[in-house]
């Protein structure tokens, strides 16, 4: 425990460096921006995250959740921009892991990172966040996470649903030992190729316009991947599928 709080001290103090200083870095192009921010931002950002995880289990997680949201939205309004995105981290980190309270197996997180890439996808090619992205970007920025961009003033973003998913799948992963280490690891690169991705799409198809890419896809992919064997095992189980039917009112 005491390694934990360490480590999470040392990722605050080396974030809050980097989000001090971003803006005030050199240029370096492009490309390696993306590369900084996928592999020496985005998973520092996520680790924080990972170190928490003994939390999973605390009996205040709803309270707490709401009670630090509450926080994050002060802050936002008090303009503390980047204390008050740490705070949504917090938030959704707590609440996706009260969440994951109410799921009884492991074939039912596994339904959800089924589903929710074609709920996202659907949602930011034809659907309310590609309105909110579109018409309304003030909004998409008080509910996302920023990540400066080194030598710009300008962020990468991403939404809200986004960290809480990757909390819920990493606490899943806890949960029903699976590969947390790798489980980690896999979906905070998710990130960072799904940022890639969408700045090199425009070039790849430039007569596709796009306003950004779901980033849920490649973050699901990166949950069931490393655990793909574990699942399945955990699938076949009859406790697992069991408890899905007795959900669905099913008998025998």
């Amino acid at each position: 425990m005491v390694g934990r709080a360490a480590a999470l001290l040392v990722l605050a103090i080396y974030l809050g460096v980097y989000y001090a200083v971003a803006e005030s870095l050199p240029s370096i192009g492009l490309w390696w921006q993306i590369a900084v921010i996928s592999l020496l931002v985005i998973p520092p950002v996520f680790a924080l995250v990972y170190f928490a995880l003994p939390l999973r289990t605390w009996k205040w997680l709803l309270p707490a959740g709401v009670g630090v949201a509450l926080l994050a939205a002060v802050l936002q309004i008090a303009g503390l921009d980047v204390v008050a995105n740490f705070a949504k981290l917090g938030a959704v980190t707590l609440l996706a892991w009260w969440f994951l309270g109410f799921f009884e197996t492991a074939a039912w997180v596994t339904v959800v990172a089924l589903i929710v890439p074609w709920v996202d996808a659907a949602s930011v090619w034809r659907g309310p966040t590609k309105h909110i992205v579109t018409q309304q970007p003030q909004l998409f920025t008080t509910f996302s996470f920023a990540f400066p961009v080194p030598g710009e003033r300008d962020t990468a973003q991403l939404g809200l649903p986004d960290l809480l998913f990757f909390a819920l799948f990493l606490g899943a992963a806890d949960r029903w030992g699976l590969r947390v280490r790798l489980t980690w690891l896999a979906m905070a690169l998710s990130f960072g190729a799904t940022l890639a991705i969408s700045v090199a799409w425009p070039k790849l198809f430039p007569n596709h316009e796009i306003h950004g890419l779901p980033a849920l896809p490649l973050l699901a992919f990166g949950f069931l991947a490393p655990n793909a064997d574990l699942l399945w095992r955990k699938l076949r189980s009859e406790d697992a599928w069991g408890s899905l039917r007795s959900e669905r009112g099913e008998t025998g």
